[in-house]
């Protein structure tokens, strides 16, 4: 089954604040560039969708209510919702912080049908979490993807087995995965606008048209897909980018804001217990035409100090930049468990100061909250952008 929660973020919020059920509310922070995280059911009915520019959703959604995003809450609610569905069955495979795929196979004689097992979760989530969510079930992870996306919000969907062709064939070819506007257009000049068409298609014109997708996509048109649910999903890669109010060449505002995403970068791969031998820097110029630059690293690194001097390096190493920077951002690659990765033997030991001061900080975060230590050079910018005026600086 694919269990996704509905609306997360707003889902969450409305937890603490209930008079705004019913209402257009968008999960977003409102200035600049900033898109939309999450949006109700009401808004989205107005054509807003997550990813969009906020400056174009509230043009769409004048009327809708804006809430400044609380990631920290939204990830311990996601541990919540992924505790809950390892009380099930030890087979999930989180996806992002709000959906999964659980197979339930194991727990049919524990717990009943699949479709009881849905229904419970689904009670489960609304009752102890105070959100709801949707449901697919079927006998693949893709049909059960579609099945949960087919009864949102707050709704369940099983299709049988034996009638998962049926069900497919009804569907437009967009439902497949893989097809993009690109691959959309491509297949409408041949004809094919429903899945029905896909599978009746000969794969070889398929492959000569898609390429080696042209295989997948007719599988799945015909219900084929034997992956199995993977309970550990090994990250490639760990990054963090931003998007600048307004664009610029200005090099202290790109260095200050590489600091911060390395400082992110790093928190992350700490928590999640890696390395890298990669790291890679984004750049995103005012034109949107975009650049990318990364280097091997002698060793395994999970330091905002290692992070940040990689990352400046490559920013020096562009040159003269020719056009104002719109967007930044840094990458590490090629992950490793950092307790088996070699790290790099650092001569100067202000260098593993720094890595010991970045340790510290994680705990204290862990017991007091995310908004407690930033570098210094970054204090002026918390406090003046984010309402952090109060951390401290390290």
């Amino acid at each position: 089954m694919h269990v996704d929660m509905d609306a997360f973020f707003v889902s969450v919020e409305l937890r603490r604040r209930p008079e705004l059920r019913g209402q257009q509310v968008i999960v977003g922070f409102p200035e600049g560039r900033s898109v939309v995280l999450s949006a109700s059911y009401e808004a989205r009915a107005l054509g807003v969708r997550s990813a969009m520019p906020m400056a174009t959703a509230m043009r769409m959604a004048p009327s809708a209510v804006v809430i400044e995003p609380r990631h920290g809450t939204y990830q311990e609610v996601s541990r919540q919702v992924m505790g809950l569905f390892n009380s099930i069955t030890d087979k999930v495979e989180p996806l992002s912080v709000d959906e999964a795929f659980l197979d339930v196979s194991g727990a049919l004689r524990r717990l009943g049908t699949p479709l009881e097992i849905g229904a419970m979760v689904r009670r489960q989530v609304e009752s102890e979490l105070g959100i709801t969510a949707s449901v697919g079930i079927a006998a693949s992870k893709f049909v059960a993807k579609i099945a949960s996306t087919r009864c949102k919000p707050d709704g369940m969907l099983l299709i049988e087995k034996d009638r998962t062709v049926e069900y497919l064939h009804t569907l437009p070819v967009q439902a497949l995965w893989g097809v993009g506007a690109k691959t959309l257009e491509t297949l409408q000049r041949l004809g094919i606008f429903t899945v029905a068409d896909v599978a009746a298609t000969p794969v070889g014109v398929l492959q000569k048209t898609l390429g080696a997708g042209g295989l997948a996509l007719h599988n799945l048109a015909w219900g084929i897909d034997p992956r199995p649910v993977t309970p550990v999903r090994v990250e490639k890669s760990i990054g963090a980018e931003e998007t600048f109010t307004v664009d610029t060449f200005d090099d202290d505002v790109l260095t200050k804001e590489l600091l911060r995403l390395s400082h992110r970068v790093a928190g992350r791969l700490r928590e999640a217990g890696l390395a890298g031998r990669t790291l890679a820097l984004k750049v995103k110029y005012s034109d949107f035409s975009t650049i990318s630059r990364s280097k091997a690293m002698t060793a395994g690194i999970d330091s905002a100090g290692q992070i940040y001097a990689g990352a400046t390096g490559l920013l020096r190493a562009l040159g003269t930049r020719p056009q104002s920077v719109r967007l930044i951002g840094v990458r590490v690659e090629s992950l490793e468990p950092a307790a088996t990765a070699p790290l790099q033997l650092a001569l100067d030991p202000r260098e593993d100061n720094g890595r010991s001061a970045e340790v510290v900080a994680d705990a204290i975060a862990a017991k007091f909250g995310t908004a407690g230590i930033v570098p210094a050079r970054l204090l002026k910018r918390a406090g003046n952008n984010r309402g952090e005026g109060g951390r401290k600086a390290f």
